[in-house]
């Protein structure tokens, strides 16, 4: 189990990982507890002199002129944690989950929410336990926080609710208890700083971040693989061309394939054929994948900044002894991470199905007919490049950017929203989708190899070809598609092409 020092350093990429990867343990400095003191004591002091403070003595959105008694003040916190509880739809995997709660405890731990460390303190408990809150992935509209999802997310800390305790599910409070953990009594302001903040659309967008970036890996090879076997032409990719436009991604991916196509006797073996250029899926990879990089780096940083953000309300200054309302909940920073995001996962999917329908078409790729030995009585690859298709136009459907919408809510008092939870949520269909058309690539070019023998690829293409047979074997004959295709997605899936490019995000 990884150990994370909390403190107040910013939570890089590395954390993020470990929290997707598995369980892990919390520790925090003195100077941060001492922090997160100071914060509550602040909202101590300005109850003491009866200021209005929206939604620690005043009601919730237009109810926010509402003034509550000092005897409902706990009532007030419990009671929005159990009627924001709204969500519906599939759950959350547990590693989104464990991600939300560690961005959440990072976020409370900054001393400018107002909580008691003794809920930090069980926040960070139910981490170190893998005390996993049952979410509800629908229910976010990405404006005044993630209210409903993280409503979902509180319920376990006060004994209520759903929640997964290796892998088994089992009420909040059973879920407690069996890891010996006590629920949590919520004071002035602590159910309300829970509950507003944009930790899940903000974990949703990093984990599709950190998944395209696996599938760009992947896309890079099985492009390199596609050149090779439809004998294309390595010229696109000399250092010259990207010289004269240098698009920092476009250099990087240009340089990835000449490292990975050098040294091929493939390639040796039709310099001087009378090709004089590739399709524009094979020659214009450095030019497309290289401006996918360009986006992924791009939205790796504003996504970085929003993990170690105070994004709930209203926020607490101890200094200045204030707490000021404003309106750091609203996710438009997110959403608009995820709708770029999209857009290069969408674009990695298209290319990679073109080359892929190049390597079945026998008059762009010299090969047999869908990549079979016996075209006619055996089908091949055809029906796999129907999926890739299917799975490409589902992709680019979904890449219609989620923050133009937005309905307001809260009686017109939430009047403009962001629907970042949205555009989070639906990364990860996008990126099962290319996960699977570049597994499909990949089983392909690993098949052209194969008809080029005894000729070989590079040294590295030979490799990753070695990869794609230690799970599937060549096509001899026809049989079912879907194993092979999940088979390979999960090496993907896995990082498992990464030794092929490096980390292209750091």
């Amino acid at each position: 189990m990884t150990t994370l020092h909390l403190d107040e350093s910013p939570l890089g990429l590395g954390p993020i990982r470990h929290a997707l990867a598995g369980p892990i343990r919390i520790e925090f400095s003195e100077p941060t507890v001492e922090a997160v003191r100071r914060g509550h004591e602040t909202v101590v002091r300005c109850l003491e002199h009866d200021d209005p403070i929206y939604g620690v003595n005043t009601g919730f959105g237009r109810l926010a002129t509402t003034r509550i008694e000092d005897a409902d003040l706990r009532d007030l916190q419990r009671n929005i944690v159990r009627s924001h509880a709204a969500g519906v739809g599939a759950p959350l995997d547990d590693a989104v989950v464990r991600l939300i709660l560690l961005l959440k405890i990072a976020s409370l731990a900054r001393g400018h929410s107002g909580v008691r460390p003794q809920v930090l303190d069980a926040l960070i408990a139910m981490v170190n336990r893998d005390v996993l809150p049952v979410v509800p992935s629908q229910g976010s509209v990405g404006a005044s926080g993630d209210l409903a999802p993280l409503a979902h997310l509180s319920l376990v800390l006060i004994g209520e609710g759903e929640a997964r305790v290796d892998g088994r599910s089992m009420p909040g409070a059973e879920a407690l208890a069996t890891s010996g953990l006590e629920p949590v009594v919520l004071g002035p302001k602590e159910g309300l700083a829970l509950l507003n903040g944009t930790q899940v659309s903000t974990a949703l967008a990093l984990v599709g971040l950190l998944e395209a970036h696996r599938t760009f890996q992947a896309a890079i090879v099985a492009g390199a693989m596609s050149v090779d076997a439809v004998r294309g032409s390595d010229t696109p990719f000399d250092e010259r061309i990207h010289r004269l436009r240098p698009h920092p991604g476009q250099q990087t991916t240009a340089a990835l394939y000449r490292t990975l196509l050098a040294g091929s006797a493939i390639r040796d073996s039709h310099r001087a054929c009378e090709r004089v250029q590739d399709p524009y899926s094979f020659r214009c990879q450095p030019q497309v994948m290289g401006a996918c990089l360009d986006l992924l780096r791009q939205v790796s940083e504003p996504l970085q900044v929003e993990a170690n953000s105070v994004t709930d309300n209203p926020l607490v200054f101890p200094h200045e002894v204030e707490v000021l309302s404003g309106g750091n909940f609203h996710a438009e920073p997110v959403a608009f991470a995820a709708d770029v995001l999209a857009l290069a996962i969408a674009e990695i999917g298209a290319l990679s199905e073109r080359r892929l329908a190049a390597l079945i078409d026998p008059a762009i790729s010299g090969l047999p007919p869908f990549l079979t030995p016996r075209p006619g009585v055996m089908s091949g690859y055809m029906m796999a490049q129907v999926t890739a298709a299917a799975l490409a136009s589902e992709t680019k459907q979904l890449a219609h950017p989620a923050s133009v919408d937005s309905l307001p809510t809260s009686a017109n008092q939430e009047d403009h929203v962001s629907m970042a939870t949205h555009a989070g949520v639906r990364l990860a269909r996008m990126n099962a989708n290319i996960r699977g058309i570049v597994a499909i690539e990949l089983l392909a070019a690993a098949e052209g190899f194969d008809f080029h023998r005894p000729l070989t690829s590079s040294k590295p293409l030979e490799a990753a070809h070695a990869l794609v047979r230690e799970l599937v074997p060549v096509r001899h004959e026809d049989r079912v598609f879907q194993s092979d295709i999940e088979a390979i997605g999960s090496l993907i899936a896995e990082d498992r092409f990464a030794e092929f490019v490096g980390d292209l995000l750091t």
